[in-house]
């Protein structure tokens, strides 16, 4: 009998999620151990033949359903078998549980027998598999690693040491506590929730070698790394970062400072006193610190002459203070003064005091908190942000050989970015069958609620069912699109807390905001938690602001962006090369195969919302689910999500796609490197293949959507206004999906951002240079003329005006529906450029492509625009990086109502009411307190006429520099 199931997607940046959804309830499977497993093997031998006597013990999680298997090594033959299902396969045994003995809780053991003949030798076997879970071993200790402080860093007795530190128990463990200790003892009382934390006031001078010890719920204990500090006295020299890294033939530079007032002019003195020679101070080797600018950090340069390696250290004195120790690292690399910018720009994003990640290591949307644009905080994060990360630290590992970074940063986003199996606790009950209940979107937020209709037909999910077979597991291995890095709103939906920690947890929080239709804006927007368990909003928690339903279950969603999933994808491939060209790639392999799954599942993204047919899919009610492959548009739409009830008595979980396509979040080159490099290569069956035709449909959409001019046009939806509505007549479609040129979002329109051209025709303009592919080359040859006839730049004052907020007019001249050529030359399909800007990260991603593209094709217009774009921004560098002034006018919006349905009350976790007189900044009060919420809101109240002014340094934006500068460096040698 067929149960109805309740419901709720979410979605990603600007997506346009409403729905949910469910299926049939379903005989629950036998479940994959969660932790551990003994198995206790005794046999009684009489020459010919023996009984075995197994006791199962359950180390991990509850069972509900449970299979062993072992293998002989010698001729052993099954003749009977006791107290569970027995079965031999060649020299492999497996037995299943009876139907009274399938229930198997944590801690419970059941006994096993069997008879069996053999002849010869009868040794006993030694590895067994309970569940997936391979029994007796030793479970692994907890990690941890100390975040603060930095080595090397200098502290005064009596002041305050912030200790802090990340740890990450084994599977089926959890942290208990975090203790901090130096070499004589302890320094505290014991944290036990995350982030894991100590102020320590430090009582004697002297040399101290400070590190963290985390238990987990098993009693096992790891221990971090050591971190050496110094505590003085006295006054000090505080130098930052306390750690370079010198290409041969460059400089780089360090800050020193003091660390109080003095009472007169001190002089700071730095030299090189111990390792490598090839290293020496070239510049502020003398600086004089006043009473008045004793604070403000001066550099020291240090070059690296053309021949040396290694490290060396600096030491910075001056009388009466303690010493600082600056260590720089010199290595072998070609790219010269660009591979340096790179080294410079690492250094400043990786110096812990200029704030680009949290205490976990998380990275934040941007060192500065008032930020609004997809994200509503700047230290939320996104998916997006993981995944520069890693494609930095492949990078570095390029540049320095040392690969340890990029496998933790890997390590880093699977851990807070990625739901764990008790995030996501009922996906055993999914149903491929039966993916989603439908519920309409709409254009307005105050067109929701949406109801839920279970008379709209859905399709099959195609997919589903291999992947469990390929990972042995019902979990979806996909990042989660937003994190409340800080937990600033309060909701502690931590990672890998099950929902269960509740919303006064400590630590990064999942969060969702979009939800509600294309007009949705950020400043619209109602923050609500990935695990709604009705603590906060109203009695339904948030879920009535979106769907309406006769009644209302508590439950857990997740929404991936697939465009940041491919681009971890694209980092692994560079990563899996460059440790190949230096004959390391066994030290990346595990990492990269992880890349090869999460592109596994990132096919979600190639399929309808509701899995309906692709084409002509109008209206609601004909439309047809589509079985197979036949809801497959093959493109990254702009989402996928998945979610279910919090109850397993409920017995529901959901999956979704989108039928809306961005051109913005296209990858050829990723769906290239996941066909064709096989340390990439995804488990799933029919995985390859899809992928082989998703870069073909990917580059047939850039041609198709290309403009006479030649940038791209926005993307096509198989669902028009998320409803299955009729398309206006006067569109053209491609595969069946009507051209539309403000895909998913329209407040602002999705496409008229430049940043989607730089950063997709980057993409494919790596597949060009690595393979030549003809379809991308005449894609760029257009699109490239066009944008450079878009450009002005002058290296040597720093000016650069490159394209801003594009118009569009037209659309694409012809249908297209088959594997043959381009139909028409689009000459009805026009884009004009509104106005330009020198916005840092967009110009980073342009000068990328511009570089990649020069490689392969030679066009010297290309290389040399995007030499003088690199040269330009590195005239805008600060201590933290690269940025410009920006203008804020849309701060004016934090006024803007927020819809809420008339009659509709309940709360944020703060306390901040939530009803019909709602505004963005009402249910944010907390914003009251950051530093620059005066003059925003002396703006948006009409106090002044002047917007407000940043210099913001997002983590992507930042991130993008540094690597444009190492991509021109080593593919140019310049």
């Amino acid at each position: 009998m067929r149960r109805r199931q309740r419901w709720r997607a979410l979605t990603a940046a600007g997506a346009v999620l409403t729905l949910l959804f469910g299926g049939l309830g379903a005989v629950v499977p036998a479940q994959a151990a969660a932790a551990s497993c003994k198995v206790a093997y005794t046999a009684n031998d009489w020459g010919s033949g023996f009984t075995a006597s197994i006791d199962i013990t359950n180390q991990g999680d509850p069972l509900n359903g449970w299979e062993l298997t072992y293998s002989y090594s010698g001729n052993q033959r099954l003749t009977s078998g006791w107290s569970g299902r027995w079965s031999q396969s060649g020299s492999e045994i497996t037995v299943t549980n009876e139907s009274w003995n399938g229930s198997l809780g944590t801690g419970a053991t059941v006994n096993v027998g069997a008879q069996f003949s053999y002849s010869g030798t009868n040794a006993e076997p030694t590895v067994f598999t309970l569940n997936g879970t391979r029994c007796n071993e030793t479970a692994p200790a907890p990690t941890v690693a100390l975040t603060s402080p930095s080595a090397g860093a200098t502290y005064s007795v009596g002041a305050s040491v912030p200790l802090a530190a990340t740890a990450q128990a084994a599977d089926g463990a959890s942290i208990a506590k975090v203790e901090f200790f130096n070499q004589d003892g302890s320094l505290g009382a014991a944290d036990t929730t995350a982030p894991y934390s100590l102020n320590w006031t430090p009582s004697e001078a002297g040399a101290h070698s400070v590190y963290a010890r985390a238990t987990d719920s098993n009693g096992a204990t790891g221990e971090s790394t050591p971190v050496g500090i110094t505590v003085t006295a006295e006054a000090s020299v505080v130098a930052s970062p306390a750690a370079l890294t010198v290409a041969q033939g460059s400089t780089a530079t360090f800050g020193v400072r003091l660390s109080e007032a003095p009472s007169g002019d001190v002089t700071v003195t730095t030299t090189r006193t111990a390792g490598n020679s090839g290293l020496s101070v070239t510049g502020g080797g003398t600086l004089t610190f006043t009473p008045q600018n004793w604070s403000t950090a001066r550099n020291v340069e240090i070059t690296a002459n053309d021949t040396g390696t290694g490290t060396a250290t600096f030491t910075s004195t001056a009388p009466g203070h303690a010493a600082a120790e600056v260590t720089a690292t010199q290595v072998e690399t070609g790219g010269g003064t660009y591979t340096q910018r790179f080294l410079d720009q690492y250094n400043k994003i990786k110096d812990p005091a200029n704030g680009y990640f949290s205490p976990e290591g998380i990275p934040y949307h941007s060192v500065e908190t008032f930020l609004i644009e997809a994200p509503d905080h700047g230290h939320q994060t996104t998916s997006e942000a993981y995944s520069y990360l890693i494609w930095l630290e492949a990078m570095y590992g390029k540049v320095t050989q040392n690969w340890q970074p990029f496998n933790d940063s890997w390590s880093l986003m699977e851990r807070y970015m990625i739901p764990t199996s008790e995030d996501q606790p009922t996906n055993s009950f999914y149903d491929p069958s039966s993916p989603a209940t439908y519920a309409a979107e709409h254009p307005d937020p105050s067109d929701y609620p949406s109801p839920i209709d279970d008379s709209v037909p859905t399709g099959q999910d195609p997919i589903a069912s291999e992947l469990e077979a390929a990972y042995g597991t019902d979990d979806v291995y996909g990042m989660h699109w937003l994190q409340d890095v800080d937990n600033v709103y309060g909701y502690g939906n931590t990672p890998g807390g099950g929902c269960e920690e509740g919303p006064g947890a400590d630590g990064p929080s999942y969060i969702n905001t979009y939800q509600r239709g294309s007009q949705e804006s950020v400043f619209e927007t109602v923050p609500q938690p990935t695990c709604d368990r009705f603590e906060y909003g109203g009695p339904n928690g948030f879920l009535d602001l979106f769907i309406e339903d006769d009644s209302y279950a508590e439950q857990w969603k997740f929404t991936n962006a697939p465009d940041a999933d491919a681009r971890a994808i694209q980092a692994a491939y560079w990563a899996n090369v460059w440790a190949g060209e230096q004959g390391k790639a066994g030290e990346v392999s595990a990492t990269v195969a992880k890349a090869g799954k999460l592109g596994d599942y990132l096919r979600y993204a190639f399929f309808d919302k509701y899995f309906k047919e692709i084409g002509d899919c109008h209206p609601a009610s004909s439309c047809p689910g589509g079985t197979g492959k036949s809801s497959a548009h093959y493109l990254l739409s702009w989402y996928y999500a998945w979610g279910g009830a919090l109850d397993s008595g409920a017995g529901w979980a959901w999956r979704i796609g989108d039928g809306a396509s961005h051109f913005g979040y296209q990858n050829p080159f990723a769906a290239w490197a996941l066909v064709n490099d096989p340390a990439l290569a995804p488990r799933g069956a029919t995985a390859k293949a899809d992928w082989e035709t998703s870069l073909t449909r990917q580059l047939q959409l850039y041609k198709w959507l290309q403009s006479a001019e030649g940038a791209i046009a926005g993307g096509v939806a198989n669902s028009w206004e998320g409803s299955y509505s009729t398309p206006p007549s006067n569109l053209t479609t491609f595969f069946g999906m009507a051209y539309d040129w403000q895909p998913v979002y329209h407040d602002p329109p999705s496409n008229q951002w430049f940043g989607f051209q730089a950063w997709s025709m980057e993409r494919v303009a790596e597949l060009y240079q690595v393979t030549g592919n003809a379809d991308a080359e005449a894609i760029l040859d257009k699109w490239v003329d066009w944008a450079l006839s878009e450009t002005t730049v002058d290296p040597a004052t720093g000016a650069i005006q490159i394209p801003s907020t594009l118009r569009w007019s037209g659309t694409p001249d012809a249908d297209w529906s088959s594997a043959s050529g381009m139909p028409s030359a689009n000459t009805g399909l026009h884009v004009s450029v509104e106005d330009h800007t020198d916005d840092v990260g967009v110009t980073a991603a342009y000068a990328k492509t511009l570089t990649y593209y020069a490689a392969r094709s030679g066009d010297e217009a290309a290389r040399q625009t995007a030499k003088d774009l690199l040269d330009a921004l590195w005239r805008h560098t600060d201590g933290k990086g690269v940025t410009v002034e920006e203008t804020k006018g849309d701060y004016d919006r934090v006024n803007d109502p927020v819809y809420i349905p008339p009659g509709w009350t309940g709360t944020m976790p703060n306390g901040d009411p939530i009803n019909s007189n709602s505004t963005f900044m009402s249910i944010r009060s907390f914003y009251e307190d950051d530093p620059d919420f005066d003059r925003v809101w002396a703006y948006a109240n009409g106090e002044t006429s002047t917007p407000p002014v940043f210099t913001y340094h997002r983590f992507w934006a930042q991130a993008d520099i540094a690597l444009a500068m190492a991509d021109y460096g080593r593919l140019f040698n310049e």
